[in-house]
């Protein structure tokens, strides 16, 4: 008896990708601020440290990505920091509008 074969046609929703860019430039600007605080003048140095490259440190530091906590936890490792201390910064939310 021959096998059957079926042929499923996935049907996929389309996500809605989005980044928050004032919570992401804050976010950098806290990096920027721990990073200079623990003594480390340059993102080279902080990239080095972290083991991530440095045009990724510096999209992060100016809020250009939103990076993943993967990355997070890395550069607070080479800060010598928990990854909480990078998120504990003030930012406003802005209201969406309808």
């Amino acid at each position: 008896m021959p096998i059957q074969l079926r042929t499923f046609v996935s049907v996929k929703k389309k996500r809605t990708y989005t980044r928050n860019k004032d919570y992401c430039v804050a976010f950098g600007k806290n990096v920027r601020k721990l990073r200079k605080a623990k003594g480390i003048s340059s993102q080279q140095k902080l990239a080095d440290l972290s083991d991530l490259e440095l045009s990724q440190i510096n999209r992060i530091e100016l809020g250009l990505i939103n990076t993943s906590i993967s990355h997070v936890e890395a550069i607070a490792e080479a800060l010598g920091e928990h990854p909480k201390v990078l998120m504990d910064f003030e930012w406003k939310r802005k209201k969406k509008s309808n």
